[in-house]
């Protein structure tokens, strides 16, 4: 009788350790694009166990329609989504409602881009020009402020919609310059291609300095799941500062994990160098934010036509959980 007690007594200190230790809990990230050297720290973390430290268990997937992004983090389809500044502010205009909790790439990569060839090398140069674009109002008004910095006009250039072909369309000659394209990805491509380019930054033109990559939730997580926000987001940060660390490495991890996937290792291996130094800032932390940078940027959309004035800022993101 009192072996059966004590097998029971074991039995009963057996499910309750196991009760404790909770199960972990199942978090979907969606990319804004197809896997490349943007996204190696998200993969860092999963790799290094940072996530599983945090007992998260992290799903890494690329947008089946990247139109659809910010609904399916707003809907709880998927926790976490990478994605542009310019772009969640006005997603947030159309009242989607998503934050931003992390800063990934901490300046512009969107750039116009001239053959080196051409002799292009600043917006006042465009004068009499084509240039070439996706289509999207957040280019056209970055130009316009580009080329007015420098003295020049939206008239004096001629402006033409190239769909998502901008490189190719640059290097067919069928265009002058491009804009809407990152010199950290087409650039690198067209000079492996043998067309060496010129970029020309946008905040070095007026436009203010911006993130081109943020970590977005939805609001319902930030105000009913920030424990896990804060978790995610701590592993989410460590994975980017050991991508920046060690770039070269953070590619092979990109590969491993991606069996499947089409990477483009030679661009991805280029562009993680360049892209390395953007994910931190200058005595901030990895991931933080900066008030002032988000006011500069809707103060110049409002200006732009881009926002209305019932939009503010700090209401766009969430610094608690990096800074």
């Amino acid at each position: 009788m009192k072996k059966l007690v004590l097998f029971v007594a074991i039995l009963a200190s057996i499910a309750i350790v196991a009760c404790s230790e909770s199960d972990p809990e199942d978090i979907v990230v969606t990319l804004d694009w197809f896997q490349n050297a943007n996204h190696a720290g998200v993969y860092e973390a999963v790799d290094k166990g940072y996530f599983e430290d945090e007992n998260l268990n992290v799903t890494v997937e690329p947008p089946a329609d990247p139109a659809a992004i910010l609904g399916l983090v707003a809907s709880g389809d998927s926790d976490f989504a990478f994605y542009y500044q310019p772009d969640l502010l006005q997603a947030r205009q159309e009242g989607i409602p998503v934050v931003a909790v992390a800063g990934i790439v901490q300046r512009p990569l969107n750039s116009i881009m001239a053959l080196t060839a051409s002799g292009i090398e600043r917006p006042g140069d465009l004068v009499g020009k084509k240039v070439g674009t996706p289509g999207l109002p957040w280019n056209e008004a970055m130009l316009v402020t580009m080329l007015e910095a420098d003295g020049a006009s939206f008239d004096d250039v001629e402006y033409i919609d190239v769909g998502w072909t901008a490189s190719q369309a640059l290097m067919a000659g069928t265009v002058d310059a491009i804009i809407g394209v990152y010199w950290t990805y087409e650039s690198i491509i067209m000079d492996n291609e043998g067309h060496a380019t010129t970029v020309i930054m946008p905040d070095d033109w007026d436009v203010p300095s911006y993130y081109e990559l943020v970590l977005v939730t939805s609001e319902d997580n930030v105000k009913n799941r920030s424990e896990m926000v804060e978790s995610f987001v701590k592993a989410f940060n460590k994975g980017y500062g050991q991508a920046a660390s060690d770039p070269q490495g953070s590619i092979e991890t990109l590969i491993r994990l991606n069996p499947d996937a089409e990477i483009d290792e030679p661009t991805d291996r280029a562009g993680v160098e360049l892209l390395a130094p953007l994910w931190k800032s200058e005595g901030a932390p990895v991931g933080s934010f900066d008030d002032d940078r988000w006011e500069s940027l809707v103060s110049w959309m409002k200006a732009a036509s881009l926002l209305d004035d019932s939009q503010k800022a700090s209401d766009a993101f969430d610094s608690s959980f990096s800074n």
